[in-house]
C-alpha cells in the first residue's frame, strides 16, 4: 500500500535539497520497527516525514491499519537474503527516491548503514556501524583510544579451546556475550574457568537457535562491579549532546535481565562529568558523529565509567526517546529522524549534558521465570495511575518464555513521569511488589 500525506512545512529549518522539491515531505525507510511501539511513528508526524515501514518478519502489519506516519509497507528479508533486500531498496529508490533509511533494531544497524552507502543517503557508514554493533570491534576501538575497557578475549571459529585458554587468564568472574547479540540474549556470568567452559557451550547453543550461528563469535570480558547506567545522546556535525543519564540497577548475574530505568541520575557531579566525558570520547573513538546513540555502562567501584555497549540508534525500540525527551525537553526521536533524512536538528547542537527539566522512568517488567504464561498481574492498576503515560505489553497469556540465557522478550514496559528520581524509585518499588507474571504450574508464585 502506498500513499502520501498533505504537503506541509517541515519542522526542522534545514532539510537539504535532497529532501525533494520545495514543500515536499521527505520519505524515510524505517527497518524492523515494531508497529505497537508508538514513539518513532508519532515523531515522524511531528517532524513532517513520511515513513516506509519494513515490517519485522515476526509481526503482521495490516495495510489498512498502518501506524502513524507510515505511508507504505516494503517487505524485505535482510537476514535471509541481504543482497536481494539491497536490490529491492535500490529499485524502490530509483523508482521513487527516498531521503533516508534508519532502524532502532540493533542487529539491523550495519545493514541500514550499508544500504545508505549504496544509495548515497545520510548515514554513519558501514565500518562505523560494525564498530558499534560488533562487541569485539567496539572493545578494540575503545581500548585503542585509551578509554576504560575491561580485560577481554575473543572466542571465534568452531574450536573454542584457544579462546578458552586465553579467557582463563582473565580475572574472574567474567561475562560471556555474543559479539553480535542484542538485549540480554546469551549474556551470562561465569565465576571460574571450569564454569566458563559450560557457559560458552550454553551461549553457543542459544546462538545456534536464535541467531542461526552454531559457531557464533563471543566476547569474554571481566565482570564489572558497580551500578549500571544508560546514556541517551544525539550527535550532529561531530558534536555530542548528552540528553540524559539514567540509573539501570545493579544486576549481578548469572543472567542480566533488565528491570528499571530512571532518569535523571543522582550521581555526584564529578562522577556524572566523568560519564559524559567517557561517552563523548567513545563517540569519537567509534566514529559516530551523526544521529542518536544509546549507551550502557557500569561505574566500576561506583565511580569509574566503563562502556558495556554503544548502539548507533535510539534505545529500547523507541522507549529511550520517552525517557530522554521528558528529562531533557528535546524531542529525541523527531530530531533523529530529521538527521536521518539529511536535515539539521531544530534544537541546540551544543555538546555536553543537557540540563534536566523533568524526571521519567521505564519499569521493564521482568519475566521472573519461564514457561507458558497464564496471567500478567497488576497492569490494569498501573494503567490507572496518572503518572503513567504508556503501558506497552509485549507478552501475553499463552506465550512461552524460554529460560535464560535465551531471550524471549520483555513482558511489558511501564513508562511514567515523576516529580523527582526519588519518587520514580518509590513507584518502581511498588511495581516490583504488585506486577508479576504467572506461569502454568507455578501456582502464581
Amino acid at each position: 500500500m502506498t500513499g502520501t500525506g498533505p504537503a506541509e512545512a517541515l519542522t526542522a529549518e534545514a532539510l537539504t535539497a535532497e529532501a525533494g522539491p520545495a514543500g515536499a515531505r521527505p520519505t524515510l525507510v524505517l527497518v524492523f520497527q515494531r508497529a505497537g511501539l508508538p514513539w518513532v511513528f508519532e515523531a515522524a508526524e511531528r517532524a513532517g516525514i513520511d515513513l516506509v515501514l519494513v515490517p519485522r518478519p515476526d509481526e503482521e502489519v495490516r495495510a489498512d491499519r498502518l501506524p502513524p506516519g507510515v505511508v507504505e509497507l516494503l517487505p524485505l528479508d535482510p537476514d535471509g537474503d541481504r543482497a536481494g533486500a539491497l536490490e529491492l531498496l535500490r529499485a524502490r529508490h530509483a523508482a521513487r527516491p527516498f531521503q533516508g533509511i534508519t532502524t532502532l533494531y540493533d542487529p539491523m544497524v550495519p545493514f541500514v548503514a550499508e544500504a545508505a552507502e549504496l544509495l548515497g543517503l545520510p548515514g554513519i557508514g558501514h565500518d562505523t556501524a560494525l564498530g558499534a554493533q560488533d562487541k569485539r570491534l567496539m572493545r578494540e576501538r575503545l581500548a585503542a583510544a585509551g578509554l576504560n575497557v575491561p580485560g577481554f578475549v575473543r572466542i571465534e571459529g568452531p574450536d573454542p579451546e584457544p579462546g578458552l585458554a586465553a579467557a582463563g587468564r582473565l580475572g574472574f568472574p567474567v561475562v560471556v556475550k555474543p559479539a553480535h547479540g542484542y538485549s540480554s540474549l546469551g549474556v551470562t556470568r561465569a565465576d571460574s574457568p571450569a564454569a566458563l567452559r559450560d557457559v560458552v557451550a550454553e551461549v553457543r547453543r542459544v546462538c545456534a537457535e536464535k541467531l542461526d550461528d552454531p559457531a557464533a563469535a563471543l566476547v569474554v570480558e571481566e565482570y564489572l562491579d558497580g551500578p549500571e547506567f544508560a546514556v541517551e545522546s544525539l550527535a550532529y556535525g561531530g558534536e555530542v549532546r548528552v540528553l540524559s543519564v539514567g540509573y539501570k540497577g545493579e544486576p549481578v548475574g548469572p543472567y542480566f535481565e533488565e528491570s528499571v530505568y530512571r532518569a535523571p541520575d543522582t550521581l555526584p557531579a564529578a562522577v556524572r562529568e566523568a560519564v559524559v566525558r567517557e561517552v563523548t570520547a567513545a563517540h569519537a573513538a567509534l566514529g559516530i558523529g551523526e544521529g542518536p546513540t544509546h549507551t550502557e555502562l557500569r561505574l566500576r567501584g561506583g565511580h569509574t565509567p566503563y562502556l558495556l555497549e554503544m548502539g548507533a540508534r535510539i534505545g529500547g525500540s523507541g522507549a529511550s526517546h520517552y525517557v530522554a525527551s521528558h528529562v531533557s525537553g528535546t524531542d529525541l526521536a523527531a530530531e533523529a529522524l530529521r538527521i536521518a533524512v539529511g536535515g539539521a536538528p531544530s534544537s541546540s547542537a551544543a555538546g555536553g549534558l543537557a540540563a534536566p527539566v523533568g524526571a521519567a522512568a521505564n519499569y521493564i517488567v521482568p519475566c521472573g521465570g519461564h514457561g507458558r504464561i497464564t496471567a500478567v498481574h497488576g497492569l490494569d492498576e498501573v494503567r490507572a495511575d496518572p503518572r503513567v503515560d504508556h503501558v506497552v505489553q509485549m507478552l501475553f497469556p499463552g506465550d512461552v518464555v524460554r529460560p535464560y540465557p535465551d531471550f524471549t522478550g520483555y513482558p511489558a514496559f511501564v513508562l511514567s513521569r515523576h516529580d523527582s528520581p526519588a519518587e520514580a524509585a518509590e513507584f518502581h518499588a511498588r511495581l516490583e511488589r504488585t506486577v508479576r507474571v504467572e506461569y502454568a504450574g507455578t501456582g502464581g508464585e
